[in-house]
């Protein structure tokens, strides 16, 4: 286990036609941003961002698999920028798996171990050339015994530890009946945890994980969530896990980190960015489904408004402060599904007709056409036992307690 601590880490990417990368204008793709992070010893650390916002290139940098253009990245209490890949000892699981096909599960779950100089290999073996149990004696029995059945081959002390790692993280998996197959003999799910397992096995400081549940069905995929955060918790191992899907962000991690345009815009613990985000991005990319902004305008002392004046409510003196700057002017206005509920014809109720309905048995999601002239929609939670048709016309109560507000020029949230 091992602290991962990030300082100022900027990637840049030549253009063609760019041979130096030096040309600040033109020349140059800037892929990170100084990023700085730091992930606790035994954190469960996920980067959840959209498709090429940099998060991949973040992981692959602390994997050795890029070499960052500038910063420092340390693993525990060495700085790695030079150190390469094998040499970190950091275990990444694939969104493609990257099961060696010709190769069992058993030795593909082994093969990590073999190539990693001194692993499992105890002081009491000797070194010396011809006494038993030597090294080369060692391979040349294993060598000799290689072409009898299993049950007689020769098997070496490190193979023996080998052995029993593997047949360990197998039963953690539950996958030590599998051990005899081949890649293609197995499910999208029992290759999941055939790469997890390989990257167990090794014991390394820190896990890394780019979207390894992308390619499993929507039951599979919930499944293996709950079973990679379990084993996280039963090994302690400092894990980073990258993903797009905001719901297993919110579901797995004991912090999570937005990245956009290669910087972090916010970084704490589930909760904390759903109820608090920071700006515009952070509410409208944490949730399901997402926020509702509406345009607004704020009218002193406490009071906010639709532009075209079809609505209007009273804000709790909570927000006082938040606004103490702010005199008449227009705002952003951020809904949670849940912030909206069906209400009666009154001038603080948005009015519209149902679009769309979609029914998950505790709840369900209504798509309101707003009545503002402006073909805006909003999403609302309602309870599942409602009564409601697509076309019919409904108003909905704002819940003031559950408002947010973010400046219209810049985004940035008001607290």
């Amino acid at each position: 286990m091992a602290r991962v601590s990030l300082e100022r880490i900027f990637k840049r990417y030549p253009q063609r036609g760019s041979a130096d990368g030096n040309d600040a204008v033109s020349g140059e793709t800037v892929v990170l941003r100084g990023i700085d992070l730091d992930v606790e010893d035994g954190e469960f650390l996920v980067l959840v961002g959209a498709s090429g916002c940099g998060k991949s290139t973040l992981l692959r940098a602390i994997a050795g698999l890029e070499t960052v253009t500038s910063g420092q990245i340390a693993i525990g209490n060495r700085v790695v920028n030079d150190l390469p890949p094998k040499a970190r000892n950091i275990a990444m699981v694939f969104q493609s798996y990257a099961l060696y096909p010709h190769l069992t599960v058993y030795d593909n779950l082994a093969f990590g171990l073999r190539r990693t100089r001194g692993w499992g290999r105890e002081d009491t073996i000797s070194n010396t050339v011809t006494e038993p149990g030597s090294p080369v004696v060692e391979r040349f029995l294993v060598s000799a015994t290689r072409s009898l059945p299993p049950a007689l081959r020769y098997r070496s002390a490190r193979e023996a530890a080998v052995n029993r790692r593997v047949r360990q993280v197998a039963q953690t998996l539950q996958i030590d009946t599998l051990l005899d197959r081949l890649p293609k003999q197995l499910s999208g799910g029992q290759k999941q945890r055939v790469a997890l397992g390989r990257a167990m096995a090794r014991n390394p400081d820190v896990f890394l994980m780019d979207e390894p549940l992308s390619n499993l069905d929507a039951k599979l995929r919930a499944e293996t969530r709950a079973q990679i955060v379990s084993l996280q918790r039963q090994l302690g191992i400092t894990t980073i896990y990258v993903t797009h899907d905001q719901t297993e962000a919110m579901t797995m991690g004991d912090r999570i980190a937005i990245v956009n345009n290669g910087q972090i815009v916010q970084l704490g613990k589930p909760m904390e960015l759903y109820r608090r985000p920071v700006d515009r991005y952070v509410a409208g990319f944490i949730g399901s489904p997402p926020m509702n902004f509406l345009p607004a305008r704020f009218v002193a002392p406490m009071m906010m408004t639709g532009l075209g004046g079809n609505w209007k409510f009273q804000l709790p003196d909570t927000w006082k402060s938040a606004l103490s700057s702010y005199g008449n002017c227009e705002l952003t206005l951020g809904l949670r599904p849940e912030a909206l509920s069906l209400g009666a014809k009154a001038p603080e109720n948005l009015s519209g007709a149902i679009a769309s309905l979609e029914t998950l048995g505790s709840d369900t999601y209504a798509t309101v056409d707003l009545e503002t002239g402006d073909s805006r929609q909003v999403t609302a939670r309602l309870d599942a036992e409602v009564s409601l048709a697509i076309g019919d016309r409904v108003w909905l109560a704002i819940d003031p307690a559950r408002v947010h507000l973010f400046d219209r020029e810049t985004g940035v949230a008001l607290s």
